[in-house]
Protein backbone atom coordinates (compact mmCIF):
# COMPACT_ATOMS: atom_id res chain seq x y z
CA UNK A 1 0.00 0.00 0.00
CA UNK A 2 0.79 3.68 -0.74
CA UNK A 3 0.33 6.64 0.88
CA UNK A 4 1.71 10.25 -0.24
CA UNK A 5 1.74 13.43 2.42
CA UNK A 6 2.81 16.64 2.43
CA UNK A 7 5.15 18.60 4.50
CA UNK A 8 8.18 20.67 4.13
CA UNK A 9 11.84 21.25 4.60
CA UNK A 10 13.83 24.61 5.26
CA UNK A 11 16.47 25.79 3.41
CA UNK A 12 17.50 28.77 5.35
CA UNK A 13 14.01 30.91 5.98
CA UNK A 14 12.77 29.55 3.37
CA UNK A 15 10.09 26.41 3.17
CA UNK A 16 10.65 23.97 0.93
CA UNK A 17 7.84 21.30 -0.11
CA UNK A 18 8.76 17.59 0.66
CA UNK A 19 6.25 14.77 -0.34
CA UNK A 20 6.53 11.66 1.81
CA UNK A 21 5.45 9.07 0.08
CA UNK A 22 5.24 5.71 1.92
CA UNK A 23 4.85 2.82 1.13
CA UNK A 24 4.38 -0.79 2.75
CA UNK A 25 5.38 -3.98 0.98
CA UNK A 26 3.26 -6.87 0.98
CA UNK A 27 5.79 -9.13 1.94
CA UNK A 28 9.63 -8.78 3.89
CA UNK A 29 10.58 -8.29 7.56
CA UNK A 30 9.46 -5.76 10.01
CA UNK A 31 11.75 -3.05 8.83
CA UNK A 32 11.99 0.86 7.98
CA UNK A 33 13.99 2.52 5.68
CA UNK A 34 14.32 6.01 4.97
CA UNK A 35 15.56 7.59 1.61
CA UNK A 36 15.95 10.88 -0.09
CA UNK A 37 18.61 12.65 1.29
CA UNK A 38 17.28 12.66 4.83
CA UNK A 39 20.32 13.82 7.65
CA UNK A 40 21.31 11.81 11.00
CA UNK A 41 18.26 13.19 12.50
CA UNK A 42 15.83 11.88 10.47
CA UNK A 43 17.06 8.58 9.81
CA UNK A 44 17.30 8.51 14.44
CA UNK A 45 13.45 8.89 13.83
CA UNK A 46 13.00 5.53 12.99
CA UNK A 47 12.83 4.16 16.30
CA UNK A 48 11.44 6.94 17.57
CA UNK A 49 8.45 6.90 15.48
CA UNK A 50 7.35 3.29 15.81
CA UNK A 51 7.57 3.62 19.44
CA UNK A 52 5.09 6.32 19.63
CA UNK A 53 2.99 4.57 17.01
CA UNK A 54 2.97 1.94 19.76
CA UNK A 55 2.47 3.84 22.89
CA UNK A 56 -0.67 5.05 21.36
CA UNK A 57 -2.38 2.23 21.13
CA UNK A 58 -1.52 1.20 17.24
CA UNK A 59 0.20 -1.31 15.61
CA UNK A 60 3.25 -0.90 13.50
CA UNK A 61 3.62 -1.92 10.37
CA UNK A 62 4.69 -5.05 10.22
CA UNK A 63 6.50 -5.89 6.83
CA UNK A 64 9.02 -4.04 5.37
CA UNK A 65 8.55 -0.27 5.03
CA UNK A 66 10.23 2.00 2.43
CA UNK A 67 9.66 6.12 3.11
CA UNK A 68 10.82 8.40 0.31
CA UNK A 69 11.23 12.07 1.03
CA UNK A 70 10.90 13.54 -2.50
CA UNK A 71 12.60 15.59 -4.00
CA UNK A 72 15.32 13.32 -3.75
CA UNK A 73 17.96 16.11 -4.38
CA UNK A 74 17.17 18.63 -1.60
CA UNK A 75 18.71 17.48 1.80
CA UNK A 76 15.87 16.98 4.56
CA UNK A 77 16.90 17.90 8.55
CA UNK A 78 14.92 18.28 11.50
CA UNK A 79 12.49 15.89 13.34
CA UNK A 80 9.79 18.28 11.47
CA UNK A 81 8.98 15.17 9.23
CA UNK A 82 8.47 12.76 12.20
CA UNK A 83 4.86 13.14 12.25
CA UNK A 84 4.06 12.86 8.57
CA UNK A 85 6.43 9.58 8.62
CA UNK A 86 3.94 8.28 11.47
CA UNK A 87 0.68 8.96 9.99
CA UNK A 88 1.91 7.58 6.46
CA UNK A 89 3.13 4.01 7.88
CA UNK A 90 -0.20 3.62 9.90
CA UNK A 91 -2.60 4.43 7.38
CA UNK A 92 -0.64 2.53 4.70
CA UNK A 93 -0.55 -0.27 7.15
CA UNK A 94 -4.35 0.05 7.80
CA UNK A 95 -4.94 0.47 3.87
CA UNK A 96 -6.92 3.18 3.76
CA UNK A 97 -6.77 6.73 3.11
CA UNK A 98 -8.78 9.82 3.72
CA UNK A 99 -9.81 12.30 1.33
CA UNK A 100 -8.88 15.09 3.84
CA UNK A 101 -4.98 13.98 3.28
CA UNK A 102 -3.64 15.68 0.61
CA UNK A 103 -5.50 18.40 1.54
CA UNK A 104 -3.31 19.55 4.30
CA UNK A 105 0.69 20.23 4.92
CA UNK A 106 1.62 18.36 7.68
CA UNK A 107 4.47 18.89 10.28
CA UNK A 108 5.32 17.91 14.01
CA UNK A 109 8.25 16.52 16.39
CA UNK A 110 7.09 12.80 17.88
CA UNK A 111 8.01 12.68 21.86
CA UNK A 112 7.99 8.73 22.76
CA UNK A 113 4.24 8.58 23.82
CA UNK A 114 3.31 10.27 21.39
CA UNK A 115 2.99 13.91 21.79
CA UNK A 116 4.06 16.88 19.51
CA UNK A 117 6.72 19.46 20.07
CA UNK A 118 7.19 22.24 18.50
CA UNK A 119 8.81 22.77 15.32
CA UNK A 120 11.20 25.30 13.58
CA UNK A 121 9.41 27.63 10.45
CA UNK A 122 6.13 26.83 10.80
CA UNK A 123 5.11 30.20 9.52
CA UNK A 124 7.33 29.96 6.71
CA UNK A 125 5.43 26.24 6.11
CA UNK A 126 1.78 28.29 6.48
CA UNK A 127 2.63 30.58 3.68
CA UNK A 128 4.18 27.77 1.53
CA UNK A 129 0.62 25.96 2.03
CA UNK A 130 -0.83 29.15 0.70
CA UNK A 131 0.93 29.50 -1.91
CA UNK A 132 0.21 25.82 -3.19
CA UNK A 133 -3.68 26.31 -2.56
CA UNK A 134 -3.65 24.14 0.10
CA UNK A 135 -6.85 23.98 2.48
CA UNK A 136 -4.65 24.03 5.66
CA UNK A 137 -1.47 22.92 7.74
CA UNK A 138 -1.78 20.12 10.87
CA UNK A 139 1.32 21.91 13.40
CA UNK A 140 1.46 21.16 16.83
CA UNK A 141 -0.38 23.09 19.30
CA UNK A 142 2.37 25.31 20.65
CA UNK A 143 3.09 26.45 16.81
CA UNK A 144 -0.84 27.40 16.06
CA UNK A 145 -0.65 31.32 16.37
CA UNK A 146 2.52 31.10 14.97
CA UNK A 147 0.82 29.58 11.80
CA UNK A 148 -2.41 30.97 12.52
CA UNK A 149 -1.30 34.57 11.33
CA UNK A 150 -1.84 33.66 7.59
CA UNK A 151 -4.74 34.78 6.01
CA UNK A 152 -7.23 31.86 3.88
CA UNK A 153 -5.74 29.07 5.60
CA UNK A 154 -6.76 26.53 8.33
CA UNK A 155 -4.45 25.66 10.80
CA UNK A 156 -5.58 22.76 13.35
CA UNK A 157 -3.75 22.62 16.22
CA UNK A 158 -2.99 18.92 16.98
CA UNK A 159 -1.33 17.78 20.58
CA UNK A 160 -0.92 14.04 20.11
CA UNK A 161 -0.81 11.46 17.35
CA UNK A 162 -3.66 10.04 18.20
CA UNK A 163 -5.45 13.81 17.36
CA UNK A 164 -4.14 14.11 13.87
CA UNK A 165 -5.32 10.22 13.10
CA UNK A 166 -8.71 11.62 14.51
CA UNK A 167 -8.73 14.17 12.64
CA UNK A 168 -7.96 12.72 9.27
CA UNK A 169 -10.17 9.93 9.90
CA UNK A 170 -13.04 12.43 11.00
CA UNK A 171 -13.50 11.08 14.10
CA UNK A 172 -12.15 13.94 15.85
CA UNK A 173 -13.69 17.37 15.16
CA UNK A 174 -10.88 19.95 15.73
CA UNK A 175 -11.47 23.93 15.23
CA UNK A 176 -9.30 26.22 13.27
CA UNK A 177 -6.93 28.56 15.20
CA UNK A 178 -8.34 32.22 14.99
CA UNK A 179 -5.67 35.10 14.92
CA UNK A 180 -7.17 38.41 15.62
CA UNK A 181 -3.92 40.10 14.09
CA UNK A 182 -4.59 43.84 14.91
CA UNK A 183 -4.96 42.55 19.10
CA UNK A 184 -2.16 40.35 18.71
CA UNK A 185 0.04 43.40 17.34
CA UNK A 186 -1.12 45.91 19.99
CA UNK A 187 -0.73 43.55 22.70
CA UNK A 188 2.88 42.64 21.48
CA UNK A 189 3.77 45.75 20.60
CA UNK A 190 5.07 47.47 24.32
CA UNK A 191 8.39 47.99 24.95
CA UNK A 192 9.69 47.95 28.58
CA UNK A 193 12.30 50.91 28.42
CA UNK A 194 11.99 54.32 27.66
CA UNK A 195 14.36 57.65 26.81
CA UNK A 196 13.11 59.16 29.60
CA UNK A 197 14.67 56.71 32.15
CA UNK A 198 18.37 58.08 30.52
CA UNK A 199 19.22 61.11 33.03
CA UNK A 200 21.33 63.78 31.13
CA UNK A 201 23.02 62.93 27.39
CA UNK A 202 20.64 64.80 25.44
CA UNK A 203 23.52 65.49 23.14
CA UNK A 204 23.68 61.83 22.33
CA UNK A 205 20.11 61.49 22.29
CA UNK A 206 19.76 63.96 19.13
CA UNK A 207 22.31 61.76 17.51
CA UNK A 208 19.85 58.86 18.27
CA UNK A 209 17.58 60.36 16.68
CA UNK A 210 19.21 61.16 13.67
CA UNK A 211 20.50 57.78 13.25
CA UNK A 212 16.72 57.24 13.62
CA UNK A 213 15.29 59.22 11.08
CA UNK A 214 17.67 58.27 8.36
CA UNK A 215 18.92 54.54 9.17
CA UNK A 216 22.17 55.64 9.75
CA UNK A 217 24.75 53.24 12.02
CA UNK A 218 26.38 54.84 15.10
CA UNK A 219 29.14 54.46 17.18
CA UNK A 220 29.23 55.45 21.20
CA UNK A 221 32.55 56.20 22.63
CA UNK A 222 32.89 57.19 26.33
CA UNK A 223 33.92 55.83 29.76
CA UNK A 224 32.22 53.20 31.20
CA UNK A 225 28.77 53.27 33.03
CA UNK A 226 27.50 56.81 30.88
CA UNK A 227 24.33 55.01 29.74
CA UNK A 228 25.73 53.85 26.32
CA UNK A 229 24.12 50.47 26.81
CA UNK A 230 20.76 51.47 28.19
CA UNK A 231 20.72 53.82 25.05
CA UNK A 232 21.79 51.00 22.75
CA UNK A 233 18.16 49.12 23.83
CA UNK A 234 16.38 52.43 24.26
CA UNK A 235 16.72 52.70 20.19
CA UNK A 236 13.69 50.74 18.72
CA UNK A 237 11.32 52.39 21.19
CA UNK A 238 12.01 55.64 18.88
CA UNK A 239 11.82 53.72 15.19
CA UNK A 240 8.36 53.61 13.84
CA UNK A 241 6.54 50.44 14.61
CA UNK A 242 7.14 47.41 12.67
CA UNK A 243 4.32 47.17 9.57
CA UNK A 244 2.86 44.15 9.17
CA UNK A 245 4.94 43.27 6.32
CA UNK A 246 8.11 44.02 8.40
CA UNK A 247 6.75 41.89 11.26
CA UNK A 248 6.19 38.59 8.94
CA UNK A 249 9.68 38.56 7.58
CA UNK A 250 11.18 39.26 11.14
CA UNK A 251 9.15 36.06 12.52
CA UNK A 252 9.99 34.08 9.49
CA UNK A 253 13.57 34.00 10.51
CA UNK A 254 13.00 33.86 14.40
CA UNK A 255 10.90 31.00 13.68
CA UNK A 256 13.29 29.27 11.29
CA UNK A 257 15.68 29.67 13.95
CA UNK A 258 14.17 28.42 16.36
CA UNK A 259 14.08 31.47 18.68
CA UNK A 260 10.40 32.67 18.53
CA UNK A 261 8.93 32.99 22.34
CA UNK A 262 6.69 30.12 22.77
CA UNK A 263 2.90 30.70 22.23
CA UNK A 264 3.95 33.62 19.94
CA UNK A 265 2.59 34.41 16.40
CA UNK A 266 4.25 37.51 15.56
CA UNK A 267 7.66 39.79 16.75
CA UNK A 268 5.62 43.00 16.94
CA UNK A 269 9.04 44.93 18.27
CA UNK A 270 11.72 45.51 16.86
CA UNK A 271 14.85 43.20 17.92
CA UNK A 272 17.49 44.38 19.85
CA UNK A 273 20.47 41.75 19.40
CA UNK A 274 23.40 41.69 21.85
CA UNK A 275 25.81 39.24 20.75
CA UNK A 276 29.17 38.97 23.36
CA UNK A 277 31.80 39.44 22.11
CA UNK A 278 33.93 36.31 22.18
CA UNK A 279 31.09 35.44 18.96
CA UNK A 280 32.20 33.16 16.09
CA UNK A 281 31.60 34.69 12.80
CA UNK A 282 29.19 31.98 11.76
CA UNK A 283 27.00 32.97 15.22
CA UNK A 284 27.41 36.78 13.86
CA UNK A 285 26.78 36.47 10.29
CA UNK A 286 25.19 33.05 9.42
CA UNK A 287 26.78 29.71 8.62
CA UNK A 288 27.47 26.33 9.38
CA UNK A 289 26.98 22.92 7.44
CA UNK A 290 23.95 23.21 7.12
CA UNK A 291 23.57 27.58 6.88
CA UNK A 292 21.77 29.16 9.27
CA UNK A 293 20.87 32.68 10.43
CA UNK A 294 23.08 34.73 12.53
CA UNK A 295 22.78 37.58 15.07
CA UNK A 296 23.03 40.09 12.17
CA UNK A 297 19.67 38.75 10.43
CA UNK A 298 17.97 38.14 13.95
CA UNK A 299 18.15 41.98 13.87
CA UNK A 300 16.72 42.28 10.93
CA UNK A 301 14.43 45.54 11.46
CA UNK A 302 15.84 46.19 14.27
CA UNK A 303 18.94 46.77 15.96
CA UNK A 304 22.41 45.16 16.27
CA UNK A 305 24.09 46.17 19.43
CA UNK A 306 27.74 45.33 19.86
CA UNK A 307 28.95 46.40 23.19
CA UNK A 308 32.93 46.73 23.84
CA UNK A 309 33.98 46.92 19.90
CA UNK A 310 37.43 46.68 19.88
CA UNK A 311 37.43 43.39 22.27
CA UNK A 312 35.79 41.38 18.84
CA UNK A 313 38.24 39.65 16.78
CA UNK A 314 39.36 41.78 14.05
CA UNK A 315 38.64 39.12 11.33
CA UNK A 316 34.47 38.87 12.85
CA UNK A 317 34.51 42.32 12.64
CA UNK A 318 35.22 42.59 9.41
CA UNK A 319 32.30 40.34 8.36
CA UNK A 320 30.15 42.92 9.09
CA UNK A 321 30.88 44.90 6.24
CA UNK A 322 28.92 42.73 3.40
CA UNK A 323 25.68 43.02 5.28
CA UNK A 324 26.24 46.59 6.13
CA UNK A 325 26.47 47.48 2.54
CA UNK A 326 23.84 45.22 0.80
CA UNK A 327 21.22 44.45 3.64
CA UNK A 328 21.57 40.65 3.58
CA UNK A 329 24.02 38.08 3.80
CA UNK A 330 25.16 35.35 1.49
CA UNK A 331 25.97 31.91 2.38
CA UNK A 332 27.38 29.40 -0.36
CA UNK A 333 28.12 25.99 0.02
CA UNK A 334 28.78 22.84 -2.39
CA UNK A 335 25.28 22.04 -2.67
CA UNK A 336 22.93 25.49 -2.05
CA UNK A 337 23.32 29.00 -1.57
CA UNK A 338 21.30 30.53 1.33
CA UNK A 339 20.52 34.24 1.61
CA UNK A 340 19.22 35.65 4.77
CA UNK A 341 17.63 39.63 5.24
CA UNK A 342 19.82 41.37 7.59
CA UNK A 343 18.37 45.36 6.95
CA UNK A 344 19.59 46.61 10.42
CA UNK A 345 21.09 49.25 12.31
CA UNK A 346 24.22 48.55 14.06
CA UNK A 347 25.09 50.45 17.25
CA UNK A 348 28.60 50.38 18.81
CA UNK A 349 29.98 50.95 21.78
CA UNK A 350 33.55 51.24 22.76
CA UNK A 351 35.38 52.68 25.64
CA UNK A 352 38.02 55.13 24.64
CA UNK A 353 41.34 53.71 26.06
CA UNK A 354 41.83 50.30 27.11
CA UNK A 355 41.60 51.42 31.02
CA UNK A 356 38.03 53.77 29.89
CA UNK A 357 38.63 56.98 31.41
CA UNK A 358 40.46 58.57 29.17
CA UNK A 359 37.61 61.44 28.06
CA UNK A 360 35.87 60.90 31.86
CA UNK A 361 37.57 63.95 34.09
CA UNK A 362 36.86 62.45 37.44
CA UNK A 363 38.97 59.61 37.00
CA UNK A 364 42.77 59.85 35.73
CA UNK A 365 44.02 57.58 32.72
CA UNK A 366 46.40 55.09 33.19
CA UNK A 367 46.84 54.35 29.46
CA UNK A 368 50.13 55.57 27.23
CA UNK A 369 49.21 56.46 23.74
CA UNK A 370 51.04 53.71 22.33
CA UNK A 371 48.38 51.55 24.61
CA UNK A 372 46.06 54.23 23.02
CA UNK A 373 46.51 53.81 19.47
CA UNK A 374 46.67 49.73 19.32
CA UNK A 375 43.48 49.72 21.27
CA UNK A 376 41.75 51.69 18.53
CA UNK A 377 43.81 49.51 15.50
CA UNK A 378 41.61 46.46 16.46
CA UNK A 379 38.98 48.98 14.00
CA UNK A 380 39.92 48.50 10.34
CA UNK A 381 39.43 52.12 8.59
CA UNK A 382 37.08 50.28 6.22
CA UNK A 383 34.64 49.69 8.79
CA UNK A 384 34.60 52.42 10.69
CA UNK A 385 34.04 53.80 7.08
CA UNK A 386 30.52 52.56 6.87
CA UNK A 387 29.86 53.95 10.48
CA UNK A 388 27.84 56.90 9.65
CA UNK A 389 28.02 58.78 13.40
CA UNK A 390 30.70 58.50 15.64
CA UNK A 391 29.45 60.41 18.99
CA UNK A 392 31.16 60.74 22.10
CA UNK A 393 29.16 59.91 25.55
CA UNK A 394 30.48 62.09 28.56
CA UNK A 395 29.76 60.81 31.84
CA UNK A 396 26.70 62.07 33.90
CA UNK A 397 27.21 64.73 36.33
CA UNK A 398 26.16 63.87 39.85
CA UNK A 399 23.39 66.92 39.75
CA UNK A 400 21.47 65.30 36.52
CA UNK A 401 21.75 62.29 37.87
CA UNK A 402 19.67 63.18 41.07
CA UNK A 403 17.60 65.57 38.46
CA UNK A 404 13.73 64.53 39.26
CA UNK A 405 12.70 66.37 36.03
CA UNK A 406 12.88 63.38 33.15
CA UNK A 407 14.45 64.32 30.21
CA UNK A 408 13.66 63.80 26.40
CA UNK A 409 11.11 61.06 26.36
CA UNK A 410 10.67 58.32 23.26
CA UNK A 411 7.61 59.62 22.21
CA UNK A 412 9.04 63.11 21.31
CA UNK A 413 11.64 61.57 19.92
CA UNK A 414 9.45 59.35 17.71
CA UNK A 415 7.66 62.08 16.48
CA UNK A 416 10.75 63.68 15.09
CA UNK A 417 11.56 60.40 13.64
CA UNK A 418 8.28 59.70 11.90
CA UNK A 419 7.95 62.78 10.39
CA UNK A 420 11.24 63.14 8.90
CA UNK A 421 10.63 59.86 7.74
CA UNK A 422 7.21 60.79 5.72
CA UNK A 423 9.57 63.61 3.96
CA UNK A 424 11.84 60.65 2.68
CA UNK A 425 8.57 58.24 1.41
CA UNK A 426 7.56 61.46 -0.39
CA UNK A 427 11.03 61.39 -1.84
CA UNK A 428 11.51 58.00 -3.05
CA UNK A 429 8.18 57.10 -3.31
CA UNK A 430 5.24 55.85 -1.39
CA UNK A 431 6.11 52.19 -2.11
CA UNK A 432 9.59 52.56 -1.20
CA UNK A 433 11.28 51.72 2.20
CA UNK A 434 14.25 53.65 1.25
CA UNK A 435 16.05 56.00 3.81
CA UNK A 436 18.70 58.25 3.34
CA UNK A 437 21.38 56.03 4.87
CA UNK A 438 20.72 53.31 1.85
CA UNK A 439 21.13 56.25 -0.88
CA UNK A 440 23.16 55.48 -3.73
CA UNK A 441 25.91 57.70 -4.99
CA UNK A 442 23.36 59.02 -7.66
CA UNK A 443 20.54 59.58 -5.75
CA UNK A 444 23.32 61.54 -2.81
CA UNK A 445 24.24 63.73 -6.09
CA UNK A 446 20.40 64.51 -6.88
CA UNK A 447 19.16 64.88 -3.11
CA UNK A 448 22.27 66.30 -1.34
CA UNK A 449 23.39 69.59 -3.56
CA UNK A 450 25.36 72.15 -1.21
CA UNK A 451 25.01 76.06 -1.81
CA UNK A 452 29.02 78.05 -2.22
CA UNK A 453 29.49 78.29 1.73
CA UNK A 454 28.52 74.12 1.45
CA UNK A 455 30.76 72.90 -0.91
CA UNK A 456 33.69 75.25 0.98
CA UNK A 457 33.21 73.68 4.30
CA UNK A 458 32.82 70.54 2.91
CA UNK A 459 36.23 70.72 1.11
CA UNK A 460 38.03 72.06 4.45
CA UNK A 461 36.67 68.73 5.86
CA UNK A 462 37.92 66.30 3.33
CA UNK A 463 41.59 67.77 3.51
CA UNK A 464 41.56 68.43 7.49
CA UNK A 465 40.37 65.25 8.20
CA UNK A 466 41.37 62.99 5.77
CA UNK A 467 37.67 61.74 4.78
CA UNK A 468 37.52 59.26 2.18
CA UNK A 469 34.92 58.89 -1.02
CA UNK A 470 32.73 56.83 1.41
CA UNK A 471 32.56 58.92 4.40
CA UNK A 472 32.05 61.67 2.08
CA UNK A 473 28.80 60.21 0.83
CA UNK A 474 28.05 59.61 4.75
CA UNK A 475 28.10 62.98 5.28
CA UNK A 476 26.02 64.35 2.72
CA UNK A 477 23.44 61.58 3.56
CA UNK A 478 23.86 62.65 7.50
CA UNK A 479 23.05 66.40 5.98
CA UNK A 480 20.01 65.20 4.19
CA UNK A 481 18.44 63.50 7.56
CA UNK A 482 19.50 66.58 9.44
CA UNK A 483 17.85 68.71 6.93
CA UNK A 484 14.88 66.82 7.05
CA UNK A 485 14.63 66.64 10.61
CA UNK A 486 14.44 70.39 10.34
CA UNK A 487 11.43 70.26 8.14
CA UNK A 488 14.10 72.19 5.77
CA UNK A 489 14.28 71.02 1.47
CA UNK A 490 18.03 72.54 1.53
CA UNK A 491 21.11 71.62 2.96
CA UNK A 492 22.30 74.20 4.97
CA UNK A 493 25.41 75.11 6.47
CA UNK A 494 24.25 74.09 9.69
CA UNK A 495 23.14 70.98 9.05
CA UNK A 496 26.44 69.88 7.11
CA UNK A 497 28.68 71.53 9.93
CA UNK A 498 26.17 68.89 11.96
CA UNK A 499 27.11 65.96 9.83
CA UNK A 500 30.67 66.71 9.59
CA UNK A 501 30.54 67.32 13.63
CA UNK A 502 29.59 63.27 13.58
CA UNK A 503 32.73 61.90 11.71
CA UNK A 504 35.27 63.41 14.17
CA UNK A 505 36.26 59.61 14.78
CA UNK A 506 38.49 59.35 11.38
CA UNK A 507 40.78 61.37 13.21
CA UNK A 508 41.83 59.09 15.48
CA UNK A 509 41.30 55.94 13.30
Amino acid sequence: MLVRLHSFTLLGIEAIACEIEVNIAPKGFAEAQIIGLPDAGIKESRERIRTAIYNCGYAPPAKRTLVNLAPADVRKEGPALDLPIALGMLLANEGAVPDTLNQFMIAGELALDGRLRPIKGALSMAMLAREQSMRGVLVPRENANEAGVVDGLEVIPVASLTDAVGFLTEQLPLEPVAIDLDGAFRQAAAYDVDFGDVRGQEFCKRALVVAAAGGHNLLMLGPPGSGKTLMAKCLPTVLPPLTLDESLETTRIWSASGKLPAGASLMATRPVRTPHHSASAAALVGGGTVPRAGEVSLAHHGVLFLDEFPEFQRSILETLRQPLEDGCVTIARSHSSVCFPAEFMLVAAMNPCPCGYFTDSRKPCKCTQPQIERYFSRISGPLIDRIDIHVTVQAVPFQELRDRKPGTRSEQMRTQVEDARRVQRERFGPKSNELNGRMGPRKVREHCRLDAAGEQMLKQAMTEMGLSARAHDKVLRLARTIADLDTKSDIAASHLAEAIQYRQLDRQV
